[in-house]
């Protein structure tokens, strides 16, 4: 889908290029070009998003549901052993 995009950006950009004046050279880019293609995007990547949000809803629904007992120290997530220094000799 991206390939489709960036090829389709280079072809708006080509004809930006062929435009008389700067200002109807990037009206050309932008309203042939970005826009178009910003929507295409955001609506193809759609599905990938609820997806997403799906997956993420699981796991926290599968987080809510584990037992909330005690935490052994060496199973929490903060604990971190200072680091020794070098030995001189």
């Amino acid at each position: 889908m991206y390939i489709v995009a960036i090829g389709w950006l280079y072809v708006v950009l080509m004809m930006a290029i062929t435009e008389h004046t700067v200002v109807a050279g990037l009206a050309t880019f932008i309203f042939y070009g970005l826009f178009p293609v910003a929507i295409l995007v955001y609506i193809m990547g759609t599905p990938g998003r609820m997806r997403r949000r799906k997956a993420e809803e699981a796991r926290q629904a599968e987080g809510a549901q584990a037992p909330s007992g005690p935490v052994a120290p060496s199973e929490s997530v903060g604990s971190v052993e200072p680091e020794k220094p070098p030995a001189r000799d």
